[in-house]
């Protein structure tokens, strides 16, 4: 509980002697850059290949003849828009850039690069995390719709090249019963998600305490901890939403 509180009020701090408009905008487009553009190869190498063996694995399992092949298309529709996309992603997001915010304020705070803004009269925490969190909640949702994209491409060509259903009964999988709402729901995950792992990674990394080998572990602690939380999340968010 002394963990949550501290949380909580690290957020409230975040919003306390902020900075110019001017300072935010170029640190949110620093952090735009490092966090989103230079996660887009993961995201796409791990999103093709999803689609691709959600494909495969869906097939191998309906292997009853009354059940039309385009159901194939349809299930690696769903899962990949309400669950692959947003919650895998997070995760593997949590491990990349969840583990370098937390790195780089732990590497801050021990060589008292923090405690030299606090003495000048700037608000650490506003000047240096608020525009990570914000930056995160502007790219993630794209990476999760890019993600998505990717997916469902990759079940194509393993449609395509994996001969397991022709690409036409793919396709007609995708447009049969769609609903909408899934896309909505997967963009509400992905700015929950995107909160969670940049609001956690920070707090490890800029509380911080000792040497070198806590901002290891702080790095550590912020991936589980993030991970965790976009499980939980995402279980009370299905609960809420889709029930």
């Amino acid at each position: 509980m002394r963990r949550l509180g501290e949380y909580i009020l690290f957020l409230g701090r975040l919003f306390k002697n902020r900075e110019s408009f001017r300072t935010y905008t170029k640190l949110i487009l620093d952090e735009c850059v490092l966090i989103g553009l230079n996660s887009i190869v993961l995201v796409s190498i791990v999103s093709v290949f999803m689609g691709a063996v959600s494909t495969l694995q869906t097939a191998y399992n309906l292997v009853n003849p009354l059940i039309p092949k385009n159901v194939i298309g349809l299930v690696v529709r769903d899962l990949t828009i309400l669950e692959l996309a947003p919650t895998i992603t997070g995760i593997i997001f949590a491990g990349k850039v969840g583990s370098s915010i937390a790195g780089n304020l732990g590497t801050m705070r021990i060589t008292e690069q923090i405690d030299a803004l606090e003495v000048m009269g700037i608000n650490s925490a506003s000047y240096l995390v608020l525009p990570k969190i914000i930056a995160t909640l502007l790219m993630y949702p794209f990476l999760v719709i890019l993600a998505g994209t990717l997916a469902i491409g990759g079940g194509y060509l393993a449609a395509q090249y994996g001969g397991v259903l022709p690409p036409a009964e793919y396709f007609q999988g995708l447009k049969l019963e769609f609903n909408e709402f899934s896309v909505t729901f997967a963009l509400i995950k992905s700015v929950v998600f995107a909160f969670l792992v940049s609001s956690i990674s920070a707090y490890m990394g800029y509380f911080t305490k000792g040497g070198a080998l806590e901002v290891g572990q702080s790095s550590t602690r912020a991936v589980t901890v993030s991970c965790i939380a976009i499980l939980l999340s995402d279980f009370v968010l299905a609960q809420l939403l889709l029930i």
